[in-house]
């Protein structure tokens, strides 16, 4: 077999057979074949795509070029969540202790943040002491103890992935479907849970900017977990305008807290009350919406949720009293009100804006190995459809720096408001089964 023959099978419009991808997928990892010609390949596959059998091989092979997680030793169902990335995305934070309070297992390995999205991994390190590099034993006890973990993903796991989503950064390649569902199952899939619920986020703020695009990546990512045996749903989800309020590391662990403990801007409640309840049907453990909204209500009224946060966080080494005293967080010297300066209805957030200014302050990283300012960030006050009168707060940036007039004015335009009434938008937009 050569690589060039595939790579013009591909170009082509051929299908490439198991074989020919574990050929090149362990080629590549094993360093015999070079970058210019796995390049070539990619940019192959950007033009003519991958079908469902494609797909398929590729994420066993990535899969299988790494380790994978053994939770067969976990008494219970283990389950996982994705999220594809957003801005003031911080859900994981809010359903985990929800579901293992609920009956389940949460096995989650996350990722940092890079660009405009933020890391879970990096929300996390906000809390003083904070572990995410448990070794397996930890990792899996901690699971059978308290029913949840969430740790940094392990370089041995999907090792193709890694070095194939470094080349596509630099090659222009990062945007077809078929790569990008092969590089998130293959990672969801090494991770052992028997259960998979995909957060696709759509719109300004999120890597699929149209409907379209991201229901073809859903359904892809759905059809590769069902192949595997893997019982996965996708919820096509709302990213036009930032999530919740916190756009921040810690900043976005305080507001987890708060809809733990029944508080909490109105879209994120949402949000993740639709993402546990379709992971508690999934896995039978309520019949429908309803009785799942209830089990929910329950563990946030009686403390269970918020209690399961707080193991976490004893078990991951960090300090668990910053549930009940936000001031253990890490603070910024200054809080800046960006205000509106006329009448009317927002009518849009750009999330991407608000996500790229945050980003400026230290919130986020433009290269892997920028630090991150945990204290920093940026609260948006006023959500599509609020009624602004002159002065009203569109937003407070947490800053550690100087007052900059730039990023003001950059956040200030992020708003648009005109004269008409506008209606908030649905936040859960469809699902994929």
């Amino acid at each position: 077999m050569r690589t060039v023959d595939l790579i013009i099978k591909k170009k082509n419009g051929g299908e490439l057979t198991a074989d020919e991808i574990r050929f090149l997928i362990s080629g590549y990892v094993n360093n015999e074949i070079p970058d210019y010609q796995m390049s070539s390949l990619l940019m192959a596959i950007c033009f003519r795509g991958l079908n469902p059998i494609e797909q398929f091989y590729l994420t066993e092979a990535m899969m299988d070029s790494g380790e994978k997680i053994d939770l067969s030793m976990i008494s219970g169902i283990c389950v996982d969540k994705h999220s594809t990335g957003g801005v003031g995305d911080k859900t994981t934070l809010s359903i985990a202790p929800i579901l293992a309070a609920c009956g389940l297992k949460l096995a989650k390995m996350s990722g940092r943040g890079l660009g405009h999205t933020g890391g879970t991994l990096d929300k996390l390190e906000s809390i003083p002491g904070f572990r995410i590099d448990l070794s397996n034993e930890e990792f899996l006890r901690q699971i059978q103890d308290i029913s949840l973990a969430v740790v940094g993903q392990t370089a041995k796991v999907a090792v193709a992935d890694k070095k194939l989503y470094a080349l596509r950064d630099v090659t222009g390649t990062i945007d077809a479907i078929g790569l990008i569902a092969s590089s998130i199952m293959s990672k969801k899939l090494a991770s052992g849970a028997d259960y998979i619920l995909l957060d696709v986020k759509v719109g300004s703020g999120a890597f699929m900017k149209d409907l379209a695009s991201a229901r073809i990546l859903a359904k892809s990512m759905v059809e590769i977990g069902h192949r595997f045996g893997k019982k996965t749903v996708a919820i096509l989800t709302n990213m036009n305008q930032p999530l919740g309020e916190a756009v921040g590391n810690s900043l976005e662990v305080i507001e987890a807290l708060e809809m733990l403990k029944g508080r909490g801007p109105a879209d994120f409640k949402a949000l993740c009350y639709a993402l546990a309840s379709e992971l508690l049907i999934m896995t039978d453990i309520v019949p429908s919406y309803d009785k799942a909204q209830r089990l929910i209500d329950q563990v946030i009224a009686d403390g269970a949720a918020l209690e399961r946060f707080r193991e976490m966080v004893r078990y991951q080494a960090g300090n668990p009293d910053v549930v009940f005293d936000y001031s253990l967080f890490p603070q910024t010297k200054y809080q800046i009100e960006v205000i509106s300066e006329v009448c009317g209805y927002v009518a849009a957030v750009d999330a991407l804006a608000i996500g790229q200014a945050a980003m400026q302050l230290g919130a986020g990283r433009k290269t892997k190995d920028d630090c991150i300012d945990s204290a920093v960030g940026i609260k948006v006050k006023a959500k599509v459809g609020c009624n602004l009168q002159r002065g009203d707060a569109l937003a407070v940036i947490y800053t550690n720096g100087i007052n900059d007039p730039d990023l003001i004015e950059e956040v200030q335009r992020a708003f648009t408001i005109i004269q008409e009434k506008v209606e908030s938008e649905k936040i859960v937009i469809e699902t994929v089964y």
